[in-house]
């Protein structure tokens, strides 16, 4: 018996594919009603799309996209192409790499020992070669690394130091790439959500991200990006300027109206930005080829202390506030569900907010894990809850649009 591969789940509804030459509904194989054959990938593509409709197509005040990883990952027939986003698991043999072909620096193996990180970085595979140990875990390891770093011995204390900093040099550099209209989707995408949303609301973009592609590709179709910096020629960070809009006054003496202006959305990067930087007067937005110390949250435990800090606090407050309001629309992409301090504040709002409905989508939607276990668990208690299998340089604004 061939496996099944779900490509749409809600309370009601799953569509399933099998070897994409077969098509299911809730188990029942999917027959077209003139023909009386089986449906084809096209037509059930379509189906996808219907329903995904259904899901969101009503009138929703407000719309929130969260971004995570994934929404920077390109993927080919050869598989996720290099130049634009990695993930966690290809971070980490790339760091792997660097550090063992340095011998001025500690391999990755040997600060996995030094830190009491317990999983071994590589394992013997069936080809009596050693690989890469797909248990290695880069969140886990780091919070090691930075927590032992107070203990290491004055004798290798350089040596470990500059292991380290070379670790987020690699992780700013891997996460440091341009929009490319032809591979990115993401301005198609933001077009499409753009449209459902109605003045004087705007679309709020949340992205865990550190890359620009968003900025870049809202820049490429004349949108203004509201993403938290002042609009004077240094811009410095104010998180009041997300409560604005740009208005301008109708000529009409009998009337005082307002019009809003179009293509304008809220960004916030919650784990930091390439493009932050911290001075005397506060922290300011520069291009990323000139700055020297980005503000980052690299991926440790210790980033969960850090979200207390300006200006991830102010960030995570907004993004709290939104998800509160009434007949709302979140929908997910790329995001994993890993992080748990955000995984915890959606899954409050979903249960506390009953305005709320949430789209998670990305390339698998039957992971195990306690988050996105939960997430079902709230699907099947009937809260709005559905997961799409789609990716943001795919098929995903595909299935959103008209």
């Amino acid at each position: 018996m061939l496996n099944k591969e779900d490509y749409y789940i809600s309370s009601n509804v799953i569509l399933t594919s099998q070897e994409d030459t077969k098509f299911f509904k809730n188990d029942q194989i999917l027959i077209n009603s003139e023909t009386t054959t089986e449906i084809s990938l096209s037509e059930f593509k379509a189906l996808i799309k219907q329903e995904v409709s259904n899901f969101i197509h009503r009138s929703f005040d407000n719309i929130i996209i969260l971004a995570g990883a994934g929404a920077s990952v390109v993927s080919t027939e050869k598989g996720i192409d290099k130049n634009f986003g990695k993930t966690v698991f290809m971070l980490a043999q790339d760091i792997k790499t660097e550090l063992d072909s340095d011998n001025n620096l500690f391999s990755l193996q040997e600060l996995a020992e030094q830190s009491k990180y317990d999983v071994s970085v590589e394992i013997d595979s069936d080809s009596e070669t050693r690989v890469f140990n797909p248990d290695f875990n880069l969140e886990d390891f780091l919070s090691n690394l930075i927590t032992f770093e107070k203990y290491v011995p004055d004798v290798i204390n350089e040596k470990y130091q500059k292991s380290k900093q070379k670790i987020f040099q690699l992780i700013r550099k891997n996460t440091s790439y341009d929009f490319d209209k032809e591979k990115l989707q993401h301005a198609a995408f933001i077009n499409t959500l753009a449209k459902k949303v109605k003045s004087p609301s705007k679309l709020t973009i949340v992205t865990t991200n550190y890359d620009t592609l968003f900025e870049d590709a809202a820049e490429s179709i004349g949108f203004t990006v509201m993403d938290g910096f002042s609009f004077s020629h240094k811009p410095y960070f104010d998180s009041n300027m997300f409560e604005w809009n740009l208005v301008k006054d109708i000529e009409n003496v009998k009337t005082k109206e307002l019009e809003y202006k179009r293509n304008i959305l809220n960004l916030l990067k919650i784990h930091g930005s390439l493009t932050w930087e911290r001075d005397e007067l506060g922290i300011r937005r520069i291009d990323k080829n000139t700055i020297c110390t980005p503000i980052m949250i690299f991926p440790s435990s210790n980033k969960y202390m850090q979200s207390y800090q300006e200006p991830y606090f102010e960030l995570f407050t907004k993004f709290q506030d939104l998800l509160k309001r009434p007949n709302t629309l979140l929908i997910t992409t790329g995001f994993s569900f890993l992080d748990t301090h955000i995984s915890k504040m959606i899954t409050q709002a979903i249960t506390h907010n009953k305005g709320l409905s949430t789209l998670v989508s990305d390339f698998n939607i039957k992971q195990n894990t306690g988050n996105w276990n939960q997430l079902v668990t709230l699907m099947k208690q009937n809260y709005q809850i559905a997961f799409l299998k789609a990716t943001m340089n795919t098929n995903l604004t595909e299935y959103l649009g008209d």
